[in-house]
């Protein structure tokens, strides 16, 4: 098992707003995106890739107004009270990441042996103008995301990703790491799952990515969220 930091994911209580903060908090507008009749949800995309990080993006998400999730609760805590409150009160925020992985029903079971049950990995796809975009993604029926965000939930792409349809941004991300009180614990389900370029410190819960904009380097966190 292998998996690397594939994409972070910045909900907002609306994509109009988040949108917003994306051209004020780092300078340029994001890239197009889609919708997930999954979940109810739609998002646009900013390129952040480097050579650490080869085909990160983050992901701006939002629930679609009108739309309900056609199986469980939303995806990343999208319906949960506590998070829908914080994002309509302080805005748009860092809340979860997700981790490619090479098989996501591999990545549930090397997380079931350590009793962290990540849940069970569910097709999805969404259409873009160069064809049908298929995925396995790891989704709870409640769609917690788990340890206030910092375990990532797991995604395993089919033929295309969608970073290859993403313009350049002058955006990157130069490092991401998460703290928890459950540090040790948190430390080996990134062990077993292989994941790579994520730094696991003890502390209050929180995930932090810092990128490099142009805007100067800019500080994203999820503060416990």
């Amino acid at each position: 098992m292998q998996a690397r930091v594939d994409h972070l994911v910045v909900a907002a209580a609306s994509l109009d707003q988040g949108a917003a903060w994306c051209e004020a908090t780092l300078g340029v507008p994001p890239g197009p995106g889609g919708t997930h009749p999954l979940m109810g949800t739609h998002n646009r995309l900013l390129r952040i890739a480097t050579v650490d990080y080869p085909r990160a993006y983050l992901e701006i998400i939002a629930v679609q107004p009108g739309r309900s999730p056609q199986q469980g609760r939303r995806w990343f805590d999208l319906d949960d009270e506590a998070v829908r409150d914080a994002l309509a009160r302080s805005g748009p925020r860092l809340l979860h990441f997700v981790a490619s992985v090479p098989d996501a029903s591999a990545g549930v079971a090397a997380l079931r042996a350590l009793d962290i049950d990540r849940g069970e990995a569910v097709a999805a796809s969404r259409m873009t103008p160069r064809g049908l975009l298929s995925w396995r993604i790891t989704l709870r029926p409640d769609g917690q995301r788990l340890w206030q965000g910092v375990l990532p939930t797991l995604i395993e792409w089919g033929d295309a990703h969608p970073a290859a349809a993403l313009a350049e941004s002058g955006i990157t991300l130069q490092s991401l790491w998460a703290t928890h009180p459950q540090a040790g614990a948190l430390r080996s389900a990134c062990e077993a799952l292989g994941l790579q370029g994520v730094a696991v410190r003890e502390g209050a819960p929180n995930l932090c990515a810092v990128l490099e904009t142009p805007r100067g380097r800019i500080r994203l966190e999820s503060e416990g969220l």
